[in-house]
């Protein structure tokens, strides 16, 4: 197992071990997601020693992929990001890949491109091991909050540096485009609106800077790595303005807000030893999925209803697919819906408290890491 910075890959590991397997890591900064001699030695090294069942990684690394290619050994990985630019690979059509994504849009794509070691899974939430946290707690009330959010700002993105290079034209169009999508719930629309003429104009100002062995293009990564970022900063601003001037809003976050005048700034937490804490004591969590995300639930999710807390989200595709709506989370459309809901919750405490206990017992039976493993192995032992 290689270990980076993805948050999940402690529970991971975990259940693999309570699952009886054994489990060895590999922790080695990296060079480049594609070529990295040093870490292709040090891994093909370890592989040569030892006869290893598989190599897992959380999500996809194209130099991974070459070396199991090498040496005859499967890889296994399961992405909690979306779209993953290091999968626009030719590596992704080797037959050692056993790659699992956890947005099914994501998985549409790559399985029409003639992927066929790909599977929709998706991402998980061990309530064992918040609860464990939870149940040690002596200071949840230094968490208490009528609205909580965890996460990035993304202040520092990529558009606002680029901005003053466009012409009037191109700036006009994208802040338009991106207006449009902050008013659009459940759907992408950058990507159709990213047409051939408008990247042949974006090509005299931005970049392209890919490897070799990648077919990512140039809408792919602007609308991710630029466009989606910016996206993600002003729905969250624009959200957290608006909330705060009705609720004591916190925010836990390594993002500056010192514009945020109304925010309670909390700082950042620690995954595993706080953020169950946040989750559980404040009365309304909230989540803003990234664009980038087309129809898969994040993270953020699963670990909000797996620490008991009540979940305020945006709507994705995929969410009716595994909770109801209304009965295990909520969902909002638009500022006015967000703030009109946030009023509701809060003044129906018990209608709150029975939604957070539903999404709790949801996840905990049916969105285990146990199930997902087991479903992953028994899909790699079937198609091995």
């Amino acid at each position: 197992m290689y270990r980076w910075k993805a948050y999940n890959y402690r529970d991971i590991e975990q259940t693999f071990r309570l699952l009886g397997h054994t489990v060895d890591n590999i922790e080695q900064d990296l060079g480049s997601y594609d070529v990295s001699p040093e870490f292709e030695r040090v891994i093909g090294e370890k592989i040569r020693q030892v006869r290893y069942d598989m190599v897992f990684t959380v999500n996809y690394f194209a130099l991974i992929s070459n070396v199991c290619d090498r040496l005859g050994v499967k890889y296994v990985s399961w992405t909690c990001d979306n779209p993953l630019i290091s999968m626009y690979h030719e590596s992704v059509f080797h037959s050692c890949n056993y790659i699992f994504t956890f947005d099914r849009t994501n998985y549409l794509e790559f399985r029409g491109m003639g992927v066929e070691h790909i599977w929709h899974l998706p991402l998980a939430v061990d309530t064992d091991r918040m609860d464990l946290v939870l149940e040690r707690a002596q200071d949840l009330y230094r968490y208490r909050a009528d609205v909580a959010f965890v996460g990035s700002l993304y202040e520092r993105n990529s558009y606002d540096k680029l901005k003053g290079r466009l012409p009037e034209y191109l700036r006009g169009y994208f802040d338009a485009v991106m207006e449009a999508q902050l008013n659009i719930s459940g759907a992408n629309i950058v990507e159709p609106m990213l047409t051939t003429d408008i990247l042949e104009r974006l090509e005299e100002y931005f970049e392209l800077e890919k490897s070799e062995g990648s077919f990512s293009d140039l809408g792919l990564i602007f609308q991710t790595t630029v466009l989606g970022f910016k996206i993600a900063e002003k729905e969250r601003r624009r959200a957290l303005i608006e909330l705060s001037k009705y609720f004591r809003v916190h925010v836990y976050s390594n993002s500056n807000v010192s514009d945020l005048l109304r925010i309670q700034y909390c700082g950042s937490v620690d995954y595993w030893s706080e953020m169950p804490k946040v989750f559980r004591a404040s009365r309304i969590n909230l989540n803003f999925t990234i664009p980038n995300i087309k129809s898969g639930i994040p993270l953020r999710v699963w670990d909000v209803l797996g620490a008991g807390g009540f979940l305020l989200t945006n709507y994705q595709a995929e969410i009716p697919c595994y909770f109801k709506e209304g009965e295990d989370l909520v969902c909002f459309d638009g500022l006015e819906d967000l703030r009109e809901k946030a009023g509701y919750y809060l003044a129906h405490e018990e209608e709150r408290r029975q939604i957070a206990e539903n999404g709790y017992k949801k996840v905990r039976a049916c969105h285990n890491y146990r199930e997902r493993i087991r479903q992953m192995l028994q899909i790699i032992a079937e198609n091995g």
